[in-house]
Parts: C-alpha cells; sequence; structure tokens
C-alpha cells in the first residue's frame, strides 16, 4: 500500500521518542554519578548493588501495575501519570542528606522505578494504535532511540553542573523536571487515537490500519478489561517475558559500566568517564534505528514477518557475542569499543522484542503483556546487581569475566528459546485465539 497524505503519526512518534530521552536522562544519572558517590558516602560495591537493586525491584511492580493501567485507561492519561511520578521521585534524589544517604537513595531509586515503568508499556501500544505491522519494529526503534539519546546526554551535562570533586551532586538530579513539564502539557493537548484525531486524514487513517481493520464490536472490545489470568498462560507472553531476561544484560551496560571503567582503568573523573559512556550510548542510538528499519527492509524484499524478526533479532546476538571478551583487554578503548557494539546490539534487538508484542497480541493486550516482560526483565537485573555487589566484593574485578561471557552469550540461547516457543508469529485475536 502507497504511503499516505498525511503524517501526524509521526508527531506522536515525536513525543514517545522524548518521553524516552527523559526517562533515560533521569535513570543514567546514577550510572554516571555511582563512582562519585560511591566515594562521597562511602558505599560498598554491595551498597550499590542494593540502591539498583531498589530501582528495579520498583520497575518490576511498577511494570505490572502502570502496564494493567495503561490498556485499562488508554495511553493519554496513563502516559501522563507515569512521567508524573518518575519526576517527582527523581527531584526527590537531590533532597537526600548525609546522614541518610543510603536509605534515602534506596527509597527514591524505588520511586523512580514505580513511575518510570510506565514508559515502555505506553509507548508499545502507541506505535500499534498509529502503525501498521511493518512499520512498527522501525518506529519503535525511533522511540527506543530516546533512551540512548537520554543516556548521552546524562553524562554529557552532569559535568557542566556537577563540579569534579562531586560538589553540587543534587543539581544532576534536577536537570530534567523542565522536560517533564513542557512533555505533559503537550502530550495532553495533542494526543488522542487516531480514529478521533481531527489532524488524521482519512488516507493516512487508512494507511494505519489496513492490516487490522478491526469490526465495530471488536473496537468496542478494545476497551474491556482484560484479566491477567486470560494473558499470563499464553505461550506468546512467556516467549516475550523470556526475552526481556536480557535487559539484565543492558542494565549492566547501563549502571555498572562507569564502576567497571574505575575499578579495571583506573578512570576516576566525571569527565573521563563520561567521555567514554558518551561513545558506548550514541552507538547504541544507531542500534536502536539501524534495528527496527533492518526488518523492515526484510519485509519490504517480500519476507514472511516471522523471517524477518527472528533474523533481526539473530543478526543482533552475533553483534552482541564479543562482549564477552571484554574484561579480558587492558585497553580501555578496546573494552569502550566491544561494549559500544554489544549496547548497539542490544538495542537493535530490543526494537524488534517489542514488536514481536504487537505482532501477536491484540491491541488491549500490548502494554499487559509488555509490564509482564518488564517486571521479568527488572527481576533479571536485580540478580545482576546482587550477584555483582557481593561477588566484586568477595572477589574483586576478577567477577567482571564472568558477568560479560554471560552476556555475550545470553542472546543467542533466548533467542533458540523464543523460536522453539513461537516457531511462527501467529497473531492473536481479541478474544486471545490465533486468527485463522
Amino acid at each position: 500500500m502507497e504511503k499516505p497524505q498525511g503524517n501526524y503519526r509521526y508527531r506522536i512518534l515525536a513525543m514517545l521518542f522524548f518521553a524516552t530521552t527523559i526517562n533515560y536522562m533521569d535513570r543514567s544519572i546514577m550510572g554516571v554519578l555511582g563512582p562519585t558517590l560511591m566515594d562521597r558516602f562511602d558505599w560498598t560495591n554491595a551498597d550499590y548493588g542494593y540502591i539498583n537493586m531498589a530501582f528495579k525491584a520498583a520497575y518490576a511492580i511498577g511494570m505490572i501495575s502502570m502496564g494493567g493501567l495503561i490498556d485499562r485507561f488508554g495511553t493519554r492519561i496513563g502516559y501522563t501519570l507515569s512521567i508524573a511520578v518518575w519526576s517527582i521521585f527523581g527531584l526527590l534524589h537531590a533532597a537526600v542528606r548525609p546522614a541518610f544517604a543510603l536509605v534515602g537513595f534506596i527509597s527514591a531509586r524505588f520511586g523512580l522505578g514505580i513511575g518510570e515503568a510506565g514508559n515502555f508499556p505506553a509507548a508499545v501500544k502507541t506505535v500499534a494504535e498509529w502503525f501498521p505491522k511493518k512499520d512498527r519494529a522501525f518506529a519503535t526503534g525511533i522511540f527506543n532511540a530516546g533512551s540512548n539519546v537520554g543516556a548521552v546526554l546524562a553524562p554529557a551535562i552532569i559535568p557542566l553542573v556537577v563540579a569534579a570533586n562531586g560538589d553540587n551532586w543534587q543539581f544532576a538530579f534536577m536537570v530534567t523536571a523542565a522536560f517533564s513539564a513542557i512533555w505533559v502539557a503537550l502530550w495532553l493537548k495533542i494526543y488522542k487515537r487516531p480514529e478521533e484525531h481531527p489532524k488524521v486524514s482519512k488516507e493516512e487513517l487508512a494507511y494505519i490500519l489496513h492490516d487490522c481493520k478491526p469490526s465495530e464490536a471488536d473496537a468496542k472490545k478494545e476497551f474491556e478489561k482484560l484479566s491477567w489470568s486470560r494473558v499470563l498462560p499464553l505461550r506468546q507472553t512467556w516467549a516475550f517475558a523470556i526475552g526481556k531476561i536480557t535487559d539484565a544484560v543492558w542494565f549492566f551496560f547501563m549502571f555498572w559500566s562507569g564502576i567497571f571503567f574505575k575499578q579495571k582503568f583506573g578512570l576516576d573523573s566525571i569527565k573521563e568517564l563520561g567521555g567514554a559512556l558518551v561513545v558506548i550510548y550514541i552507538v547504541a542510538d544507531f542500534g536502536s534505528i539501524g534495528g527496527g528499519y533492518l526488518s523492515k527492509i526484510f519485509i519490504n524484499r517480500g519476507w514472511t514477518l516471522n523471517g524477518a524478526r527472528k533474523i533481526s533479532l539473530l543478526i543482533c546476538a552475533l553483534c552482541i557475542a564479543p562482549v564477552s571478551f571484554a574484561a579480558l583487554t587492558d585497553n580501555v578503548w578496546i573494552a569502550v569499543s566491544l561494549i559500544a557494539l554489544a549496547s548497539g546490539g542490544h538495542q537493535a534487538w530490543s526494537a524488534n522484542l517489542f514488536t514481536l508484542v504487537s505482532d501477536v497480541m491484540p491491541k488491549k493486550a500490548i502494554a499487559s503483556v509488555v509490564g509482564i516482560g518488564g517486571m521479568v526483565g527488572a527481576i533479571s537485573g536485580m540478580v545482576v546487581d546482587f550477584a555483582l555487589g557481593q561477588g566484586l566484593d568477595a572477589t574483586g574485578n576478577s567477577f567482571y569475566f564472568w558477568m560479560f561471557l554471560v552476556a555475550g552469550l545470553l542472546y543467542l540461547i533466548i533467542l533458540l528459546i523464543i523460536h522453539l516457543m513461537l516457531p511462527k508469529l501467529e497473531p492473536l485475536n481479541e478474544n486471545l485465539e490465533l486468527v485463522k
């Protein structure tokens, strides 16, 4: 089908991109300031692990609660609530006092995790509402690229507001509040579903809906509350959830790379760490967009949806595999390059993995399924935080070898499991039955 007149869907996609950028600026601050805060507050590796575990525990809880809320009340209200919560708790980091630093940061990270959990369920559901299936991986890659832009902006901006010795560290946690307020105001003003939006042309609406033309009855069903007891037993749900175990690797790169570079290579200053992290996240940005575009190319060449998605995931997994050697090199920039390549591969993987949900699930179930998968990913990240905190304190830097080895091999193993569970990407209808 030819491209339609009108491109309002890309304005909505831009809003998803900016929300994800703000989301990752907030969560990435801890990864950049981690070494500085560990020295300032005399935290051990285990202490730092507990702080990160608090974020992920809340993220797991939030993924379940926010996903269900977004499916029930829609992305307009759900997204607004999510960004409001994470912005408030992001600011509360700055209120933590040294006498209560560990407890204070654990509490603030917990609240941040609850709010930030709503971003991806809302964004993936919005993409499913505004884009046909063949464009969804590309659209997901675009908004997911905001995660890397946010992660780049954090180490780029923090040295401008935080002194080299760590003074004024509180300012780093205040920087995104204004962006969040502007985003919420714009979102509430411009967002409606495409079927209801006055600025969406008939041609554009037909393009958006051409491969999922719902009946009037199905359209009404989309707003019915969906019981988790109906979604949880589905192999489609758990294929995605198992795929999200790889989030543990991404959390490792995000929250522990700075600690790794300091402990193994002696990068002490915020500027030195920032330079290494900027390189990693710029490559990750290209991976996010390129990974989404890759499956679009395959589909445009006549490949089946099943083949396009899975070959794209395989290519991503092969790009990540070399990171197994990151802890073995004594050259910091070789390590940076391997982690950067793996980060790009992960973001490309993530763009295609998210799209699997909208490939096989009806729209009313998407946010809930993404939430379940996000919960599994967050729990996996907690396991890594605990293992790294305890392992590094007990055995030193040699423990990084095992983490990088697992990170490099995990994606290939997970992809095999996904293929065994879903040999074909067969969509489910509004009754969660296979489309015949």
